[in-house]
């Protein structure tokens, strides 16, 4: 217990916080096993502070344990800072169940391992416990006791030196609501000491009142305070069950209070009395003194004697299986009224001598320094609160997480991850976790938007800003508000690079027309508000159909009449590009004074553009061919007559199968902008683009045509080209890494991220990491111990395993 040493030896500070008394003792444990009390004193609070052994005033009960400490600290003359405590309360829960651990080959049973044996089965208890629970209490544990322990399923007394393939054993664990717990940990905290052990009341007082050689008998131990009775069963060598009914001494003194006309104090005074002297004196509200005899006043608690009693018995009984037991020790102030042990032996069926007070028999191994301390039975429950510290510390700390109290493994290394492992928290709420991506591909380039980043956790450690490798501290509070998930990626259409421009413009019998330029999603045309959806195919597609063209115009076309695209005769099907004309033939105007024309301001700056060429862009109007172009082009003519398909037959099959060999004229084409800004390599190789230089489509007379060989492709994206879009960036391509490691000795792949850190690894191998039991985790990187957000690599070698004790 640090900072409390004393001559050579550790000194341990005990509370016993009653509902009358608040005793404190102060003392140490020899090399023999004998208890030496080095100080001890006793404070009574000063109004009814607790109830039934719960406290309901804090502030009041935590300065009559700062007067016990001061008392304590003057009489040992150094400071005390940690303290061990016992609970009590009207709603005990027990719960008994077989907790086992296998090791992974025949080990020698340690003390480490049979204490992660305990938590083993005080966490499968609690789990039990929740099962069961229809109240509205969160139970706490406060004490636990091993009935049996097994060693490769055979019956041992004491596992430890021992080896063993296999250690279980039988274990009774106590629950206590929450909030008893919490009453308990704010009154010794608000007076400067905090929480080194925390154990039953009943644990506390058998430890001292029933040695273990004792216990081969079937004994009931009654621990008879102000507000309770606290009460445990022994058998074959162990406890085997704990009970507790909210009747005790302080009825005894409110039926004094109501007859005698007197307060709660005085009454006290009387009931204490009673049991040492012939008559007692007492001062009533009026200020008037009387004397009574302690006769009068047995006969005035024999009622309440009576029933405290026969409802003790009848717990017992069932404690016991619904038999009684051999014999029962009563320990505690409130036995020690008149005729208890007398009634409860008749109620239990007992000869007299079976039922007796324990005091000074039982505190034979207690030696006391101070000269004026009597040994009674109001001192076993305090010492017992001392030695339970030896007992069943365990190097266990305490602390509360996320308003739940918490129970660890002290390794002296243990840090914040450690209790959110065993809290059962999840790595996804320690860090903070991506949107979901979405993955689509633009002109067959895969791409990636990343989805949003989400919060990480928010983790405070006593209320100030921590992380999960920040160290624990022993009735520490740690808070975690877990990380977040970001948003899902969203991308439309208008937010991708080669969506260039809102509009694309042609010439529709002479008039400017604005069409939105599409990109086609899945074969669909989409416009640029469409929300790109996983897993979208996307085309760039710089062109209509004339069809198309119609279709946004909601115009009906005179299909019996000629089409021109360019001047060409064409179809509804054909295909027409930015600035291209279109002459066609209108049945009906579906829509009047249409939005789709171009403004006089487009207009006015169209023409003015011509001007400064001097040509007319995007009307049909070509410039005429040289003489030595016109010589080359009708020479190439000649040339492609000459090995051109004899048959129309034959001709008709090559242009079904859309033959590689089709030839095209070295002409130039100089209607656009510039040369960048021609037909698409997708129209060139169309039927209908390539039936215009065949022999049997020769042009139309007064048709200049001034079309390149090269014939320039006006592609909105390289096909090379890949970029990465992130969060709505148009940023280069963050490409997807792999890597591999060595997990446990096994390869483990990872995927679908950039970089990984060490807790990647859990998403891929089956490991539970609720699976503490009590034991740490080891993990390691390349043979040194590793943290879980540090950085992992290709190669890299790792280890992961609970250690086992």
């Amino acid at each position: 217990m640090n900072g409390l040493e004393g001559t050579k030896e550790n000194l341990v500070l005990g509370i016993d916080i009653g509902t009358r008394n608040v005793v404190g003792t102060v003392g140490y444990r020899t090399d023999e096993g004998k208890f030496v009390v080095v100080a001890q004193t006793v404070r009574e609070h000063v109004t009814r502070a607790m109830l039934d052994g719960q406290i309901h005033d804090i502030g009041r009960v935590a300065q009559v344990v700062s007067l016990v400490k001061e008392e304590l600290e003057v009489q040992i003359n150094q400071p005390l800072t940690e303290v061990c405590i016992a609970a009590a309360g009207r709603v005990l829960k027990t719960v008994t169940c077989r907790a086992e651990y296998i090791y992974p080959e025949e080990s020698v049973v340690t003390g480490e391992d049979i204490h992660t044996l305990d938590l083993i089965g005080v966490e499968k208890a609690q789990d039990l416990l929740s099962e069961k629970n229809d109240t509205n209490y969160k139970f706490y544990c406060v004490g636990y006791s091993v009935v049996k322990s097994y060693l490769n399923d055979d019956l041992f007394t004491s596992l430890e030196g021992h080896k063993a393939n296999k250690i279980a054993e039988d274990i009774i664990v106590t629950f206590l609501p929450e909030d008893v717990v919490d009453g308990l940990y704010s009154a010794v905290g608000q007076a400067g000491l905090s929480v080194a052990n925390l154990t039953l009341e009943p644990i506390a007082a058998i430890n001292v009142a029933i040695p273990e050689n004792y216990r081969m008998l079937n004994i009931a131990l009654v621990d008879v305070g102000a507000g309770t009775s606290d009460i445990c069963i022994t058998k074959e060598g162990s406890i085997t069950a704990y009970g507790m009914i909210p009747h005790a001494g302080d009825e005894l003194t409110e039926e004094i209070v109501q007859q005698y006309l007197v307060d709660f104090q005085m009454a006290e005074h009387i009931k204490l009395s009673s049991t040492v002297d012939e008559e007692v004196t007492y001062e009533d509200i009026m200020s008037i003194k009387h004397t009574v005899s302690a006769e009068e006043v047995w006969e005035l608690t024999d009622k309440v004697v009576d029933r405290i009693t026969s409802e003790v018995a009848e717990k017992i009984i069932e404690l016991n299986g619904g038999q009684t037991v051999s014999a029962t020790f009563v320990v505690g102030g409130g036995g020690k009224v008149h005729g208890f042990t007398k009634k409860l032996a008749e109620y239990l069926d007992l000869p007299e001598e079976r039922v007796a007070l324990r005091g000074e028999e039982v505190l034979k191994e207690v030696t006391f320094l101070q000269d004026d301390i009597k040994k009674d039975p109001l001192l076993v429950t305090p010492i017992g609160i001392c030695l339970n510290y030896y007992d069943q510390k365990n190097n266990f700390i305490m602390i509360r997480f996320n308003g739940e109290r918490m129970k660890l493994y002290d390794n002296n290394r243990l840090t914040i991850v450690d209790a959110a492992l065993q809290a059962g928290v999840s790595n996804e709420k320690l860090f903070p976790r991506s949107g979901k991506a979405l993955n689509f591909t633009v002109n067959g380039n895969k791409r990636i938007v990343r989805g949003g980043v989400g919060e990480p956790a928010v983790i405070t450690l006593n209320g100030k800003p921590a992380n999960i490798n920040t160290p624990l501290e022993p009735n520490c509070n740690v808070e975690i508000i877990p990380s977040t998930k970001g948003e899902e990626a969203k991308y439309t259409i208008n937010d991708l690079e080669e969506y260039t421009t809102a509009f694309m413009t042609f010439i529709v019998n002479g008039r400017l027309i604005n069409c939105p330029k599409f990109l086609e999603v899945n074969g669909v045309l989409e416009p640029s508000s469409y929300e790109i959806q996983d897993g979208d195919i996307i085309e760039n597609r710089g062109f209509y159909t004339v069809e198309q063209v119609a279709e946004f115009m909601d115009v009906e076309v005179d299909l019996d009449e000629d089409i021109y695209v360019n001047n060409r005769i064409a179809s509804m099907d054909s295909l027409v590009y930015e600035n291209f004309s279109i002459e066609w033939t209108v049945k009906e105007y579906h829509v009047e004074n249409a939005s789709y024309y171009a403004s006089e301001e487009q207009i006015k700056e169209r023409k003015y553009q011509e001007s400064l060429r001097g040509a007319s862009i995007g009307l049909g109007n070509y410039h005429m061919m040289s003489e030595e172009k016109n010589a080359t082009l009708e020479g190439q003519t000649e040339a492609i007559q000459d090995e051109n398909i004899n048959s129309k037959e034959q001709q008709n099959i090559s242009k079904s199968e859309n033959n590689d060999e089709e030839l095209y004229f070295d002409v130039e084409y100089k209607d656009c902008d510039n040369f960048d800004e021609t037909f698409d390599e997708e129209y060139e190789k169309t039927d209908e683009y390539n039936s215009i230089f065949r022999k049997e489509n020769p042009r139309e007379e007064g048709v200049d045509l001034e079309i390149s060989y090269d014939l320039k492709k006006n592609l909105d994206e390289d096909k090379d080209s890949s970029y990465n879009v992130n969060h709505g960036e148009n940023d280069e391509a963050e490409e997807e890494k792999e890597i591999i490691v060595t997990v446990n000795n096994n390869p483990v792949t990872l995927t679908d991220k950039n970089s990984y850190v060490f807790v990647d690894i859990f998403d891929k191998i089956n490991f539970d990491l609720n699976n503490s039991k009590g034991r740490g985790i080891v993990t390691t990187l390349n043979g040194r111990d590793a943290r879980f957000t540090e950085e992992i690599h290709t190669g890299d070698k790792i280890e992961v395993y609970w250690k086992e004790m």
